[in-house]
């Protein structure tokens, strides 16, 4: 990422539903000597619980919930234009960005996949991980391409599976670990 000489940098989360990373994320960035600025949360669900803590912490809110894809990129994109925004990070955004807004957002754009990528992309991972009896999971920040969990790796967590795991305490496992890994991959990509 191009240096932004001593500027804050705006970033904007999209979520979709809990909001548990974005909560993380403002926790972490509202220190006085952090360069990051969380300008904006998007989200495609009007009554998603992490507009809780942008509302609280009186970040600026914009919900695209259009069906036409491709009118709600094209909106969206001059929301985040506007706001100056120099990254986007999605955290638990459950939709999938296509290569033409990838393309014309032009700046980076980062992902946390609940695995350790490459393996497991996608949806369901924490059940295709315990049905496949894996000795580890985790977590994974990556630069978003228009392949879907594909993009380069900034950082990587692992976790034990224990024999005893099922998906609800490996999600809960592997959410904990996500809430420092996430900071921690935006301040690494950052830097």
């Amino acid at each position: 990422m191009e240096k932004l000489n001593g500027k804050k940098i705006n970033i904007a989360i999209f979520i979709s539903g809990r909001g548990s990373n974005l909560n993380s994320l403002i926790n972490h960035f509202k220190k006085k000597n952090s360069k990051v600025l969380i300008r904006l949360v998007v989200s495609n669900n009007p009554k998603a619980r992490g507009l809780i803590y942008a509302k609280r912490s009186k970040i600026k809110i914009y919900i695209s919930n259009s069906k036409k894809k491709e009118k709600l990129e094209k909106m969206l994109l001059n929301k985040i234009i506007n706001q100056k925004i120099d990254l986007i990070c999605l955290a638990g955004f459950m939709r999938i960005l296509s290569r033409n807004f990838i393309r014309d957002f032009k700046k980076p754009i980062l992902n946390i996949h609940p695995s350790l990528l490459p393996k497991y992309k996608g949806l369901n991972t924490h059940k295709r991980v315990i049905e496949n009896k894996e000795k580890f999971s985790g977590s994974t920040v990556h630069r978003v391409s228009p392949k879907i969990d594909s993009g380069k790796i900034i950082l990587q967590k692992k976790v034990k599976v224990s024999k005893y795991e099922n998906e609800k305490s490996l999600e809960k496992k592997i959410l904990k670990v996500e809430h420092k890994l996430y900071p921690k991959a935006i301040e690494k990509f950052l830097n």
